[in-house]
């Protein structure tokens, strides 16, 4: 039976978009889209602010005030209520994510297991926090993985040390199916890749037999990893478990090229952006052509893939909240896609950092720069509330 035609949804409906920030939060996000406008900014701003916090100086209240409160959540799980209230009111959940980055200490990665940890158990029974994260480098050194990756022989020490690593990730993803708490573990650089497909594929395989508890994150501005996605899809079925699946387009790409010229083997990662703009589209397609098979969460800025998301749904008479279908976004970023969908009655979620200032600014620092070299990123959400501060005569 043919479904009737549904209505576009209007990502430029600023109502809905801003809809629970008060006036004063819609200026202070409008003068910060400002800053971070400036490129020149977002160039010095990192080096500077990095040396004032290590000689102490008094900025943290400042930093706290703007960048923190739009990209962040709190420093810590309870300072990051008032988040997962506000997104709650229009329906938009909270993904909890922890971080902290670049540790290189076993007692830093035992805090870091049990804190996201906690953050499952911050979840449990509450549908406003429906999905949590995880990095495999935050709970385990980054130089041990690559090790892994390049398929060197690892000492008695790294075997006993990479034991403690997957015993950790395991820990988490036990805590997960035992609260019926789905994690997603994220993608990292191309050169640790391999190790943490390898214990995320464990993992569902281990724990996603009945129900759907752990994600892989599939980055598809890489050019092998479509052709990832499909072959895991064949392991799934043939095993027996429902494939866990979030994609998005990627966050390493200068870097991964930097690397593979200095070291003088092929990118991994597509020529051009329509070549990941179309793999990424495809793996919509495949995803949602599977669905009762895969879950997928659709992690992205991008206005016509979350479009053409709810057009394959509508075509495919999938309900708009069917528990296999996600989309998600970063706080502080494109609410007029999150809170627009939502309001059309899917699945969104936002992805909550939080964490000490000190330990978070790489992150926050990624997001600056960001949103200056994704093509038109900045100008998008300042024109969006600009137009909002029209609307309500600001």
């Amino acid at each position: 039976m043919e479904s009737s035609p549904r209505k576009k949804i209007n990502f430029d409906n600023t109502e809905i978009a801003f809809r629970n920030k008060t006036n004063g939060e819609l200026n202070q996000a409008y003068w910060l889209f400002k800053m971070i406008s400036s490129n020149f900014l977002t160039k010095i701003g990192p080096p500077i602010t990095n040396f004032l916090l290590n000689i102490g100086f008094p900025i943290k209240g400042a930093i706290k005030a703007t960048i923190f409160k739009q990209f962040c959540g709190g420093e810590t799980i309870n300072e990051c209520e008032h988040t997962i209230e506000q997104l709650s009111l229009g329906n938009v959940g909270t993904i909890l994510d922890y971080s902290v980055e670049g540790e290189d200490e076993e007692e830093v990665f035992d805090f870091t297991c049990e804190e996201i940890i906690r953050t499952i158990n911050r979840a449990d029974g509450d549908p406003r926090v429906p999905l949590t994260v995880f990095k495999i480098t935050g709970i385990g050194r980054f130089a041990l993985l690559e090790k892994l990756d390049a398929k060197q022989e690892l000492t008695a020490t790294e075997t006993d040390e990479f034991a403690r690593v997957k015993a950790r990730c395991e820990k988490i993803c036990q805590a997960a199916f035992d609260k019926n708490v789905p994690v997603m573990i994220d993608a990292e650089d191309s050169w640790v890749q391999d190790t943490i497909d390898e214990l995320a594929l464990e993992m569902m395989i281990k724990f996603n037999k009945e129900q759907l508890i752990v994600y892989n994150t599939y980055q598809l501005y890489r050019h092998d990893k479509l052709a990832d996605l499909k072959a895991d899809y064949l392991i799934a079925k043939e095993t027996g478990f429902i494939l866990g699946v979030k994609m998005v387009r990627g966050a390493y790409m200068e870097k991964e090229r930097k690397r593979a010229a200095e070291m003088g083997y092929p990118s991994p990662i597509q020529p051009d952006k329509s070549a990941t703009d179309k793999d990424y589209d495809e793996s919509l397609r495949f995803c949602v052509q599977h669905i009762d098979q895969i879950a997928f969460v659709c992690g992205t800025h991008n206005e016509e893939s979350c479009r053409l998301l709810t057009e394959l749904m509508d075509e495919n008479n999938i309900p708009h909240n069917h528990p296999h279908a996600y989309f998600a976004q970063l706080l502080g970023m494109s609410d007029n896609l999150s809170f627009n969908l939502s309001d059309a009655g899917y699945n969104v979620a936002k992805y909550v950092p939080y964490g000490p200032i000190k330990a978070v600014m790489p992150y926050l620092f990624r997001r600056a720069q960001e949103n200056t070299s994704v093509a038109g990123q900045t100008g998008r959400e300042l024109g969006l509330i600009s137009k909002e501060k029209t609307r309500r005569r600001l």
